[in-house]
Formats: structure tokens, C-alpha cells, sequence
């Protein structure tokens, strides 16, 4: 750690991103006590990324999607920390979301040799934010893994924040948009910071399918249960 950094640290200490208590170490990302908080999935359904279902049928049978997965339950520490990226403008904590998902990631999962591709924003919550919570994240993520990134997709649709909203109006017709732009790689894992219902992620791998990708998996920072 540099003697600038303890400097910095000593005049205006940082912030843990999940409870926003100040940081003992300039070096630390997260406090001890979020650190042990982090709410860490269970191994469970390939498909949907649930640890368990809580019908007989995986919600994601019919999904465009063969695998889903993600390392945290979205809730506690894990949701302050998405919060922080997406409404806070905490852009570093991309990194850090990306080096949970890295260290964790199946080896099914991380041997598909495949391309990063971020969920888009809607235009008008991306020029509102002024940045993309998950084109940040898919950066992070494809620089820790080693693997490319292309930002082949375009949602064009005016939907109302999926947050709060209902399974039903999730899925309602042609209430997400999305088109796939230029010429898509042969395999692609499109990458989102939670999954809920899965609608925004299965409108983006319907639209890769369509285009001819023979290989779609979803990644995400956290799953709601």
C-alpha cells in the first residue's frame, strides 16, 4: 500500500460499499463484518440457478438459456452492494462484484470459452445514470477472466423499472425489447447484475438464439430466491 493511500485514508477514510461504516485499511474493499455477511448460493439447478425449486418444474425449462448462475443470494450484503453500483454510482464496487463471481465461477461454466455480453440499458436509464451497472460489471468480469466482450445487444423498449414489478407483468409481450446488432459470436454468456424472474435475460438470449448463437448462458452477481 503506497504512504499515499494511508494519507488518504487517514484525512477522508473510505467506505465499506455494504454498510458504509468507514474502512480500517486503506487496501480493504469490504469490512470484516460484510465479508463474513456475504450471502453465498448453494450449489443447486443448473438451469435456473436456484439452490432449490420451490414447484416440481425449474421456472427456467422453457428458458432460451441452457445454464444459469450466480454466486450470491440477493439479499443482505450482496443487495447493498448491487444498490451501490446501480444507484450510488459506486462504480469500483464493480470489481469487486466481479472478483466474487470470478473465484466462484463452475468450471462448466468458465470452460465455454465464450464471449461477455452485457444486458443493455434502457437509453433513457443510461443517460439519466451516465454510465451502464452491467456493461461495468461485464468489463470487470471479462478482465479478470480473460475473456472478451461485446456489447451486441440494444433494448429499444420504454418499460417502467423492473423492480417492484409482478412475475405476470415481467413477462408480458413486448414489454422487453431487444435486438441483436452486427454479426453475434457462436457462444455467449450474457451477464446481469441480479436475476429475478429471468424475462430481461431470456429476452436477451431469445434475441442472440434468433441471430444464430448456438451457445447461451446467463451469469449474474446475485439470485432472488
Amino acid at each position: 500500500m503506497s504512504v499515499l493511500a494511508e494519507l488518504l485514508a487517514v484525512v477522508a477514510p473510505p467506505s465499506c460499499p455494504g454498510c458504509r461504516r468507514a474502512l480500517m485499511r486503506a487496501d480493504e474493499r469490504l469490512c470484516a463484518t460484510c465479508v463474513r455477511g456475504l450471502p453465498w448460493l448453494l450449489p443447486g439447478c443448473a438451469r435456473c440457478g436456484l439452490p432449490v425449486h420451490r414447484g416440481s418444474a425449474c421456472p427456467a425449462a422453457s428458458a432460451a438459456f441452457s445454464r444459469a448462475w450466480a454466486p450470491m443470494a440477493y439479499q443482505g450484503v450482496a443487495r447493498q452492494l448491487v444498490g451501490a453500483l446501480k444507484f450510488r454510482a459506486a462504480l469500483p464496487v464493480a470489481d469487486l462484484m466481479a472478483a466474487h463471481m470470478a473465484a466462484t465461477l463452475p468450471v462448466a461454466l468458465r470452460g465455454l470459452d465464450a464471449v461477455l455480453v452485457p444486458v443493455p440499458p434502457q437509453r433513457a436509464r443510461r443517460r439519466a445514470r451516465g454510465y451502464d451497472p452491467a456493461g461495468c460489471l461485464t468489463g470487470a468480469l471479462g478482465r479478470r477472466l480473460g475473456l472478451p466482450v461485446a456489447t451486441c445487444l440494444v433494448r429499444s423498449d420504454r418499460a417502467g423499472r423492473q423492480v417492484g414489478a409482478g412475475w405476470r407483468a415481467r413477462q408480458e409481450a413486448g414489454r422487453i425489447v431487444v435486438r441483436v446488432r452486427g454479426a453475434p459470436p457462436p457462444r455467449v454468456v450474457v451477464v446481469d447484475d441480479v436475476h429475478t424472474t429471468g424475462a430481461t435475460l431470456d429476452a436477451c438470449c431469445r434475441a442472440l438464439v434468433d441471430a444464430g448463437v448456438r451457445v447461451v448462458a446467463v451469469l449474474s452477481y446475485a439470485r432472488t430466491l
